[in-house]
């Protein structure tokens, strides 16, 4: 039997955690079809289990290191901020919940290992697995060409970039599939992410099209966003599909989903070269066949994120 240990630095106020209902900033993104209820509100998390019948397969874990056999467990880097992806259902006196958590230990029980689980902030995650300080990263981290230089990925979601507005905001209706329709207002999204360099690289789009440049400001926290937007300081937000789609769907939010951008490939995180890579594909190419994988994306209501097959390292999404 396999064990999580969760170490929770002080990294988050009260008042974020109050606010991490309202917007999902880490949240794994679903494909274009019509999305299943999420069932996974700030609390209670729902009561289905599908982790816990998840034995260790010897042929899979067999593909480990012999170092980590011996050590049995995995040190994991792990951005935890709001459902479905990965959260503090009753804050953090409880241990957190979610899509993301859920996989990250199955794959761990297949391999007969145990989590070493601590909190970090999304930016710092990746070059902490440079400097050995984790073994695994988990955020919800999309595979990307720059990416792919320093890191290596082992794919367990595809998700994809969206953006949200608040209910009732009349300069931005209807679905974004084109930077210019942003011309002029305020975009707020998270730090180090994948939406903050779309959104640097082409900031030109608007003067090229002769229009005012859309500003963008950048938070490291989610309930920082949250307030921004519900306080009229910015006029949108760009995240996860998944993440946008849970939130819109909560009543008490008022939020609206604008639709899909950019498609990811969303994966564990390796420092490059990581002899780890190859076990972790087979451990979630197990939990889809065992029909595992299934149970924990319908129960986060997150099934049009699903993948056929694990791949390391799949080139980025045109």
């Amino acid at each position: 039997m396999t064990g999580t240990r969760t170490t929770r630095p002080r990294l988050r106020s009260l008042a974020a955690l109050a606010l991490l209902p309202l917007l999902a900033l880490t949240a794994c993104g679903s494909g274009g079809a019509p999305v299943e209820p999420a069932g996974a509100g700030v609390s209670p998390v729902p009561a289905d289990d599908p982790v816990a019948g998840v034995r260790t397969v010897e042929a899979v874990a067999a593909l480990l290191p012999a170092e980590v056999r011996r050590a049995g467990s995995l040190r994991v880097g792990s951005s935890v901020g709001a459902p479905p992806s990965a959260y503090y259902p009753n804050g953090q006196d409880k241990p957190p919940a979610g899509q993301d958590i859920e996989l990250a230990d199955a794959v761990a029980k297949v391999l007969g290992l145990r989590l070493e689980r601590q909190d970090a902030s999304f930016e710092t995650i990746l070059p902490a697995l440079g400097s050995g300080k984790y073994d695994i990263g988990t955020g919800n981290f999309g595979v990307t060409t720059e990416r792919l230089k320093t890191i290596d990925f082992v794919t367990y979601v595809n998700d994809g970039q969206g953006f949200a507005v608040k209910t009732g905001n009349t300069r931005l209706t209807g679905q974004v599939s084109d930077l210019t329709q942003l011309c002029g207002l305020t975009i707020g999204t998270g730090a180090g992410t994948t939406f903050e360099k779309t959104l640097t690289a082409q900031r030109g789009v608007c003067a090229a099209a002769g229009r005012k440049p859309y500003e963008v400001k950048v938070f490291a926290e989610t309930g920082a966003v949250t307030t921004a937007l519900q306080q009229g300081r910015i006029d949108v937000v760009m995240s996860t599909i998944n993440g946008l789609r849970h939130q819109a769907a909560q009543p008490a939010a008022g939020t609206t989903f604008l639709g899909e951008y950019h498609r990811l490939d969303v994966g564990f995180a390796l420092k490059k070269g990581s002899p780890l890579a190859p076990a972790l594909q087979g451990a979630v190419n197990e939990l889809i066949e065992n029909g595992t994988y299934a149970r924990i994306l319908k129960k986060w209501g997150t099934t049009a994120s699903a993948i056929d097959s694990s791949r390391i390292n799949p080139p980025e999404h045109a």
